[in-house]
């Protein structure tokens, strides 16, 4: 059995927050890295830096200054390709796949705006034919596949994912058609939701606080946007997850925290 350790993490911005990556890398040592809204176009991505700490192999999917998606792996890519999702073109995903047969997907889906009604705001109706398309995705999966998807979601789904429940009912991420709309995702390919196996419910199980509030900590405000999921055939496989909200306290830093999972191969 081989061990790996995979990391994913919505950077916002990965050229204007090397230091936090660099920091990071030494820190935990990831064998993969899967970053979301990197907000860079391929050529400009600092591969460097990532190469420096082993991670040589890239699959890159990015853009000017909006969006992008990257994995960084220690382990050899036998192949990758993005999925233009909605035809938008929007850099929200990239696959792939390693020479064990597991396939991963690094994802970004759209955050849907401020108002969660489609007829008014288009981001959100945006968000949902996202959805929509994932789910159809998700359903052509095979039973017995080996696959892995991360990111950020953009959707907490249970009340224990949010800081109040009430309060957030009406707010983009935590409306009931969006969590409804995600439960249908996870059963579209029996997707084993990793992060919730080791902080089941009703446990909090945030990774993500609001830079509107500088006491972050103290208010704990917060939601679960990122996620972790895998096929049936691979759960036995995780091993530990945690949210490392230490590194959202970091010197200017993302607003989500990275989330850890160690995992047999």
């Amino acid at each position: 059995m081989t061990k790996i350790r995979l990391i994913t993490w919505n950077i916002n911005s990965v050229r204007a927050r090397l230091p936090l990556v660099e920091k990071l890398l030494a820190e935990y040592n990831p064998d993969i890295l899967c970053l979301q809204e990197t907000k860079v176009q391929d050529h400009m991505f600092p591969t460097d830096i990532f190469t420096e700490y082993g991670l040589k192999h890239h699959a890159l999917a990015g853009q000017k200054s909006y969006h992008g998606v990257a994995t960084l792996s220690k382990l050899p890519i036998v192949k990758s390709a993005p999925i233009n999702w909605c035809e938008k073109g929007d850099a929200r995903h990239i696959e792939t796949e390693f020479k064990n047969g597991i396939k991963l997907h690094n994802f970004y889906v759209p955050a849907g705006g401020d108002i969660p009604d489609a007829a008014v705001n288009d981001k959100f109706g945006h968000k949902l034919d996202f959805l929509e398309e994932m789910t159809n995705w998700s359903h052509e999966l095979p039973e017995d596949g080996d696959h892995i998807l991360v990111g950020d979601l953009n959707i907490a789904p249970l009340e224990s994912d949010v800081w109040s429940h009430k309060q957030l009912l009406k707010v983009v991420s935590h409306t009931p058609l969006e969590c409804e709309t995600m439960i249908s995702l996870q059963e579209a390919h029996n997707w084993f939701d990793v992060m919730r196996h080791f902080t089941p419910e009703p446990e909090r199980l945030y990774s993500w606080w609001s830079y509107r509030s500088p006491k972050w900590q103290t208010s704990d405000k917060g939601r679960r946007l990122d996620h972790v999921w895998c096929s049936q055939n691979l759960k036995s496989n995780m091993k530990s997850m945690s949210v490392l909200e230490e590194v959202r306290g970091w010197e200017k830093p993302s607003d989500h925290a990275p989330v850890m999972v160690d995992l047999e191969i």
